[in-house]
């Protein structure tokens, strides 16, 4: 069973950073797309950004580019989201997630992701 646990969330002003993490344990399969998604108070989950842990192959919403940076280090077992630049707006709970596929969806809908960390709010005051 995959675990996902986040990590690295907090408060900044606008303009800050953040940088997340989402360390994952039990891999059960040799390649995933590996996600970030965010929840702001009652909104929808959203896709912000992806990764495939295979190919490399990062996926940003268009909200977040040039602001947000996803990585990864196969070595430990952990995914990143650098939140550079960060606006009032990006306020929510972020989530890991991951899927067992060979390359990310074009669409990141959460529905495809069977495996999801706990979350890490994340709030930024103007």
């Amino acid at each position: 069973q995959v675990q996902l646990v986040e990590s690295g969330g907090g408060s900044v002003q606008a303009g800050g950073s953040l940088r997340l993490s989402c360390a994952v344990f039990g891999y059960a399969y040799s390649i995933y797309c590996m996600g970030w998604f965010r929840q702001a108070p009652g909104k929808e989950r959203e896709g912000v950004s992806a990764i495939h842990t295979g190919s490399g192959s990062t996926y940003y919403a268009d909200s977040v580019k040039g602001r947000f940076t996803i990585s990864q280090d196969n070595t430990k077992n952990t995914l990143y989201l650098q939140m550079n630049s960060l606006k009032p707006e990006d306020t929510a709970m972020y989530y890991c997630a991951a899927v067992p596929f060979d390359h990310c969806p074009p669409v990141l809908r959460p529905t495809n992701f069977p495996y999801w960390g706990q979350g890490t709010q994340v709030t930024v005051s103007s």
